[in-house]
């Protein structure tokens, strides 16, 4: 890092998606590689690459807490390690996401902001419901993250999901990166254009 110090202050006007991709070995990553080379096609997403930036966990909190303050939609892409997120990501989570910044008494720097989760899982999605191999929905593993964006006051955006990942062929892979990059742009578009204003 570079020892630049960046004040954390509410800038003016906000504008695009923060991409933080945590992925602790992206190279050998076929699914998020394809959906994170998706992404970053669209004008006015900041892709930010946590294991990139901090491969020693040495997280720069007040250049994250600006980042977050200068974007609308916060974008969190990962693969679902052990039903949840890389460690990498949980330690972003818990080092950024201040008590008198995220929430609690003065902590509205996210209020009114979208939270949108982007994940893979090895599994097929037959393994996630009440009756399959791993009990529960991903609705009710991503449940932490719901209830982090209610607590901060933000938009809680239905998730993205992949399931199968490692073994998706080529196609199938395009076809959901191109899926990807259509919901990306979706959450570019401003409020009223969504709502058909």
């Amino acid at each position: 890092m570079s020892g630049e110090t960046i004040t954390p202050a509410r800038p003016t006007a906000t504008s695009g998606v923060l991409l933080v991709l945590a992925h602790p070995a992206l190279e050998r990553s076929r699914a998020n590689r394809a959906l994170a080379k998706a992404a970053k096609t669209q004008s006015g997403v900041t892709f930010h690459d946590l294991y990139e930036t901090y491969p020693d966990f040495a997280i720069d909190i007040e250049r994250e807490q600006a980042a977050l303050l200068a974007h609308d939609v916060i974008a969190l892409q990962f693969p679902l390690y052990w039903y949840s997120t890389p460690a990498l990501l949980k330690e972003w989570l818990d080092l950024v996401w201040l008590h008198g910044f995220a929430y609690g008494i003065d902590g509205n720097a996210l209020a009114g902001k979208r939270l949108f989760v982007a994940c893979t899982t090895g599994g097929g999605a037959k393994a996630y419901h009440a009756h399959g191999y791993n009990r529960f929905s991903m609705d009710d593993f991503l449940r932490p993250l719901e209830q982090t964006a209610y607590l901060c006051g933000m938009v809680w955006e239905t998730p993205f999901v992949v399931h199968g990942a490692a073994v998706k062929t080529d196609e199938a892979l395009k076809a959901e990166a191109d899926r990807y990059r259509a919901r990306v742009a979706s959450l570019l578009a401003p409020a009223d254009a969504e709502l058909g204003a």
